[in-house]
């Protein structure tokens, strides 16, 4: 398979994510999905001109069109949400199976109505819904801004929000 790692992330595309996260988790491109930032041609332009790697900015609808050809690509990639919301959409709702059981979630900003579980990853109910339906499909869910910089697992705050 050609997604050699899974992560949401709120700013989608930077430095952090190509270099730290690539040592652990080899890749040669990044598909990130976001339906605004697809349909934005600066932010797009941006994010393809962060990451010095290949790069697609693609929709939800778009990523599940493509998932076929992208999973049976020879080239690795990245596979970045802006939020838990569209994961869960590409992942159990659309049941794309990439091979990768971890879903990594990265920084979250603090926003109203969302609950603070550690430095920079802050989620709201919508989302904590979104990454309870992911564990129910058996993907692992883990808090980490970097490799070595882990707050815990879905399992860890669940409680904080009804489950």
């Amino acid at each position: 398979m050609s997604v050699s790692f899974i992560r949401v992330d709120d700013r989608m595309i930077h430095g952090q994510t190509c270099t730290r996260w690539a040592k652990e988790y080899p890749c040669d491109g990044l598909i990130a999905v976001n339906d605004k930032a697809a349909a934005n041609p600066v932010l797009k332009n941006a994010y393809k001109a962060a990451s010095g790697k290949k790069t697609f900015v693609w929709t939800v609808e778009d990523f599940i069109k493509k998932a076929d050809k992208v999973l049976n690509s020879d080239t690795r990639y990245f596979l970045i949400t802006k939020n838990p919301i569209d994961m869960k959409k590409i992942l159990v709702d659309a049941g794309i199976q990439t091979g990768i059981d971890t879903v990594i979630i990265g920084p979250c900003n603090d926003r109203e109505g969302s609950v603070k579980l550690g430095n920079n990853q802050s989620i709201t109910q919508e989302e904590a819904d979104a990454l309870e339906q992911l564990t129910k499909a058996h993907y692992k869910v883990k808090f980490a801004l970097l490799p070595d910089v882990s707050i815990g697992a879905w399992d860890d705050f669940k409680s904080k929000f009804g489950y």
